[in-house]
């Protein structure tokens, strides 16, 4: 199944029903009073997050969802039928945005959560709710409330622990495929992987989520080669993992690469907790690894720099503690005093 993580999709909520303007008429009774009933309310767009999809695929055949209208109140003091509402099923970890992608209508994080995107107009009232100890015979019936219409867009942010990020064909999938048995597209040019991969790491004290995000490039927080879709997979992630492919020229230069689109990006994800690796080393002769390791380490301030080979597994079960001890002590308290954006009303 492809994998789409951003649509654009039009909703009408439903209208509300009119009132009725009706007078009780029977036998022997020719001046019953005020019987009109109240419309009823319109249907609500709504959105579910289900935890079966992972993708956002079906919006990219179908982008007009309309609810149903609030039927018309009627003699005899009867209420109009209320719209059947509609559900919109998206991913969980899916955000809903405003046309202009600015403003946050939703944030689904939770499988089951729902929320009100357009809501129906309110039935209008019958006449029979006007009556009074003076106006006796009211004439007076209120017409439904409009349906909300607009533009709204669906937003695909993965939901994982840890997220690897570096330049392309630096070795993320084949390090995905070395920890969990996630079996992404590998071989030997750059952008083999065009979307987001997720595997399930099993890890002391605890499993974890992996995600493998597709190559990033100079300019990446400003749209080069979808980089801004791509880095919006890392929001949520606890803890970012940095790979750099040991072979470049300039391992130094990778590194401040990615380091710059991330602060460039913002979002928090230049403050998120980081390990730094040094992958490929089996391609690298002992002398020059030591070589680029320290001018790694000298580039990143100092931290610690993890040397491994995603293809040999040399140094996959260090990377694989390391990153666990990470999400489950550094990232969780990283996270812990994050907000959930205010929606907008």
């Amino acid at each position: 199944m492809q994998f789409i993580d951003q649509a654009r999709v039009m909703v009408w909520s439903g209208s509300g029903g009119n009132g009725c303007l009706s007078f009780r008429r029977e036998r022997c009774i020719p001046f019953g009073g005020p019987d009109g009933g109240d419309g009823g309310d319109g249907g609500d767009v709504v959105a579910e997050a289900v935890p079966a999809l992972n993708t956002l695929i079906d919006y990219r055949f179908r982008q007009h969802f309309k609810a149903g209208r609030g039927g018309h109140g009627a003699g005899r003091n009867r209420t109009g039928a209320r719209g059947a509402d509609v559900v919109l099923k998206v991913p969980v970890g899916t955000e809903i945005l405003t046309e202009d992608g600015e403003g946050l209508l939703a944030d689904l994080v939770a499988p089951g959560q729902r929320a009100v995107i357009a809501r129906g107009g309110r039935g209008g009232l019958g006449n029979a709710h006007f009556k009074s100890s003076t106006n006796r015979a009211p004439r007076r019936a209120d017409p439904g409330q409009p349906a909300e219409d607009f533009t709204i867009i669906l937003r695909l942010k993965l939901l994982a622990d840890a997220g690897l990020v570096g330049l392309p064909n630096a070795g993320k999938s084949t390090l995905l495929a070395a920890v969990s048995r996630a079996r992404p597209k590998v071989a030997a040019y750059p952008f083999t992987t065009l979307h987001p991969y997720l595997g399930l790491v099993e890890a002391v004290p605890a499993p974890f989520v992996l995600a493998d995000i597709p190559g990033l490039i100079a300019g990446a927080h400003e749209g080069a080669g979808l980089g801004d879709r791509f880095l919006a997979h890392i929001e949520r992630c606890r803890v970012v993992v940095h790979l750099v492919d040991g072979t470049a020229a300039d391992v130094a230069a990778a590194y401040r690469t990615i380091r710059h689109e991330l602060e460039a990006y913002g979002a928090g994800l230049a403050e998120k907790p980081e390990l730094i690796v040094l992958n490929k080393t089996d391609a690298i002769d002992p002398a020059e690894l030591a070589e680029r390791h320290q001018a790694l380490a000298a580039a990143a301030g100092g931290a610690t720099v993890l040397a491994a080979s995603g293809a040999t597994g040399v140094g996959i079960d260090a990377v694989t503690a390391a990153i666990a001890r990470l999400v489950h002590v550094e990232g969780v308290a990283a996270t812990a005093g994050e907000r959930t954006p205010e929606p907008v009303p």
